[in-house]
């Protein structure tokens, strides 16, 4: 079961040597690991999915790595697997109460990453409008 307490711990020294844990690390490890921000974010955007609808949505993970990030983010009780005993069975992941907390985080980073993304994008630009205007002169 992955918990904060079974997630690697990082510490650093305080100002008399003792050592003190940041609070973020255990969260900030269990969301970088491969493909699990891209599967919430799936999961928060457009709602519950089958296995199968995620695998489509969540493009180029395989059924392994992604039965795998299932597991692990339900044992964080960050996604809620909902099980019909049907035939054939039916499974529907959906963002937990826990998973729904990380809301405002992602928005946060998602509005960085847009910005970062347009202003690399106009340092490009730039950097290729220079290099013409060199070739030019």
């Amino acid at each position: 079961m992955v918990t904060s307490a079974s997630l690697p711990k990082t510490a650093a020294p305080g100002p008399g040597g003792e050592r003190h844990e940041c609070p973020v690390d255990a969260v900030l490890r269990l969301l970088m690991g491969p493909w699990t921000t891209y599967i919430l974010y799936v999961l928060r955007t457009q709602g519950p999915r089958r296995f199968g609808e995620l695998k489509r949505e969540v493009g180029g993970i395989s059924a392994k790595v992604l039965t795998e990030r299932l597991r692990m983010l339900e044992e964080a009780r960050l996604v809620h697997r909902d099980y019909q005993a049907t035939i054939p069975p039916q499974v529907t992941y959906s963002l937990a109460s826990r998973g729904a907390e990380l809301n405002p985080m992602l928005d946060a980073l998602k509005d960085i990453a847009l910005r970062w993304q347009s202003e690399d994008a106009q340092a490009v630009s730039q950097q290729a409008m220079a290099s013409i205007r060199q070739a030019a002169e």
